[in-house]
């Protein structure tokens, strides 16, 4: 069943490969026909074969940025858990950081049943983890 599912994938997959370069041979054929009375057969060539680099080109620098985003293009911190992402934070900011531990403090003296409550969630969410 698995191996039958595998041969169907792999099927469409050429299919749909060749089907791509059907079009791509048939749009170049295209523009050669297109550029060719202006330009002559040379140059309509040089035509296609630029109009493809080109395409090319911008494809490749595409998945380039998709494979490897810069910082800025990333969305919510993928890379990064949020464990790392507090401690970077608090490295980069440290009054932030401070005043962070402060609140927690104060909140901790004023009510110790909400401490109670965190730190036995903590501890349960850790051991459900084990």
């Amino acid at each position: 069943m698995i191996l039958k599912k595998a041969v169907y994938f792999a099927v469409a997959v050429a299919a749909l490969a060749a089907a791509a370069v059907v079009c791509v041979v048939a749009l170049a054929m295209a523009l050669h026909a297109a550029v060719l009375p202006s330009v002559g057969p040379a140059w309509a060539s040089v035509i296609v074969a630029g109009a493809a680099t080109v395409v090319m080109a911008i494809l490749a620098a595409i998945l380039l940025i998709r494979a490897n985003p810069p910082k800025k293009l990333r969305v919510g911190g993928q890379e990064k858990d949020l464990t790392s992402r507090v401690f970077e934070l608090a490295r980069d900011k440290p009054w932030v950081a401070a005043g962070v531990v402060a609140a927690a403090a104060a909140v901790a003296l004023k009510n110790p049943k909400i401490t109670a409550a965190v730190v036995s969630a903590v501890m349960a969410g850790r051991a459900s983890k084990k």
